[in-house]
């Protein structure tokens, strides 16, 4: 029934889930009480203009069934098959598919996205687009500095590329505030940007939205599957609006920033305690954790696993794999504090036994 699969005995950091008990069911119910049947019926072909405009605009917003789709909406009208697309490095590992499906190729952009490297790859191989998570990125809980934001939307103006933000972590900031996103930095133009509800609300409800300029909004609009089907996710939409209008969103997610601000503490620390290197991200549901020399993310499986725990490895969130050998993907989402906690114990258990065996 649910995409979460329980192993008895493993404690699985691996899934970022919502952790079960914080998703606003209550909340959710009353704010459809109150919807009449033009919420039951066909919609409007970019979502309900009161969402519209909680989002971004008419004209500029775009609803779509969660990021994800979003992105898979895109390349449908931005490539066509056996184009160049860029991938941030590492970078949400689940993007990799939604591009090959397209029969896109993957290409990693240079590391940190250096201006001047990233210059010379875009005039190498011409890429449709860049893809990156430039806050609280999965997987490492990291964002890309000010600076190197502004300097990447001047390389994408004077090289004619688009890059795609996927902000699906944006609101999930548990110390000081989250960097403006790249569309807001821009003002639109070379960047377009991608949101979702499925880590604030819950990811059951197949909801977010696509920001962009209105030449590629309508372009969206007028998909046969879009404008045949009246809208994308017409009744969840209107109770979302809802939900934003009357401040049980904003109420939410003090909550929810407090609960995970919580578990990502209890983790962090837990891991310090035994485990060199571990950073403390400022946002998202996400640790990078770093593997001591000459022990490699995919050998350390199967022996976390004997110990109760598991985890991603690094080298997933590479499109050739490449990458991430000594690194580690865990998340603090899913568990409670005291489960987190246990964790860490069974996973530093793990390195060291794989330590030892080296």
């Amino acid at each position: 029934m649910i995409q979460f699969e329980e192993r008895p005995g493993i404690l699985d950091l691996s899934w970022g889930h919502p952790r079960p008990d914080l998703l606003p069911v209550r909340e959710w119910a009353a704010a459809g009480a109150g919807l009449d049947w033009r919420a039951l019926t066909y919609g409007a072909d970019a979502g309900p203009p009161a969402l519209l405009e909680a989002l971004g605009g008419v004209g500029r917003t775009f609803v779509t069934g969660g990021t994800s789709h979003g992105l898979a909406l895109l390349t449908q009208v931005l490539a066509a098959p056996g184009d160049v697309v860029l991938v941030d490095s590492p970078t949400y590992h689940l993007a990799f598919p939604i591009l090959t499906d397209r029969g896109l190729r993957p290409v990693h952009a240079p590391e940190g996205l250096a201006p001047d490297a990233l210059r010379a790859l875009i005039r190498a191989c011409r890429p449709r687009f860049l893809y990156l998570v430039p806050t609280f990125g999965n997987p490492t809980g990291r964002s890309l500095p000010p600076d190197r934001r502004r300097e990447l939307i001047e390389v994408a103006r004077q090289e004619g590329i688009l890059l795609v933000e996927d902000d699906t972590y944006r609101e999930l900031v548990y110390d000081g505030v989250a960097p403006q996103a790249l569309w807001e930095v821009a003002g639109g133009g070379p960047v377009v940007r991608l949101g979702s509800f499925a880590k604030t609300v819950a990811p059951g409800l197949r909801l977010g939205w696509i920001n962009a300029e209105p030449e590629i909004i309508t372009r969206l609009v007028r998909l046969g599957y879009v404008h045949s089907g009246g809208g994308v996710n017409h009744a969840t939409a209107v109770t979302m609006a809802g939900f934003l209008a009357d401040g049980a969103f904003g109420r939410h997610l003090v909550a929810l920033r407090g609960e995970y601000r919580t578990q990502r503490n209890a983790l962090v620390d837990a891991l310090r305690e035994r485990i060199a290197g571990v950073e403390s991200p400022a946002g998202g549901w996400f640790l990078w954790v770093p593997l001591p020399v000459g022990v490699e993310a995919d050998g350390l499986l199967p022996i976390a696993e004997e110990h109760g725990v598991s985890f991603v490895p690094g080298t997933r969130f590479w499109a050739d794999g490449s990458g991430g050998r000594d690194r580690i993907r865990l998340s603090f989402s899913h568990l409670p504090a005291a489960d987190l906690m246990r964790a860490a114990g069974r996973l530093a258990d793990a390195v060291a036994a794989a330590v030892h065996k080296r």
